[in-house]
């Protein structure tokens, strides 16, 4: 990832709003977890020109790092409308995988199309826990998929996250990351230097941080 490409897709997401602080009230991740800063990446469809430098950056990245791949897999929901188009983009198969399986009709989790003996890119929006992506990644195994690779805007980059990634076998490219994304929030005045202190000191300790406010 060039420092353009971080820089040009951390401020995107801040050019729309997507960065919010609540120390106060914190949110609370599906995993328990409890933060002060969120980013709503799901804002990024109705900012077109924010989301075309999102989709020409996902382009550059897998032609910069020669990314082998036959189909692109979004990860409802976050994932989907960035895997879908990406794929359009660079004229792929496109798949999405529901977080569950269909508990009507065919009983799908995998919709789009087959993908055993094919290698499947997965795209999610953001990265917390990983917890989505794995599964994901699992039930396209189990399908007979090749995964190696995943593509998201921004991860957490919690050490947890790294680990379980690599006991997956799944190597994650993210399009920028907080620490560009914090500095150019400090420089626009969108973040205050007490603010980023607050953020740093949940990312260097995301489980405990709740507990010694």
């Amino acid at each position: 990832m060039t420092m353009n490409t971080k820089r040009s897709s951390a401020k995107a997401l801040l050019d729309i709003g997507a960065v919010g602080f609540s120390p106060e009230s914190p949110i609370t991740f599906k995993s328990g977890m409890q933060s002060p800063v969120y980013v709503d990446n799901r804002q990024l469809i109705h900012h077109p020109a924010a989301w075309h430098i999102i989709i020409e950056n996902f382009k550059s990245l897998l032609e910069s790092r020669c990314l082998e791949y036959e189909i692109i897999a979004g990860v409802a929901v976050g994932g989907v409308p960035h895997s879908s188009a990406l794929a359009y983009t660079m004229k792929a198969p496109s798949i999405f995988i529901r977080k569950e399986t269909k508990a009507h009709g065919a009983g799908k989790r995998i919709e789009g199309g087959p993908v055993r003996g094919r290698q499947v890119l997965l795209v999610e929006d953001l990265i917390t826990t990983g917890g989505s992506s794995l599964s994901a990644v699992d039930c396209l195994r189990e399908a007979g998929a090749q995964v190696t690779d995943a593509l998201a805007i921004i991860s957490y980059g919690f050490s947890d996250t790294a680990s379980a990634f690599r006991r997956a076998g799944l190597a994650l490219h993210t399009l920028t990351d907080f620490e560009t994304l914090l500095e150019l929030a400090r420089a626009g005045q969108i973040l205050s230097a007490a603010q980023i202190k607050v953020i740093r000191r949940w990312l260097a300790d995301p489980y405990r941080w709740a507990a010694k406010l």
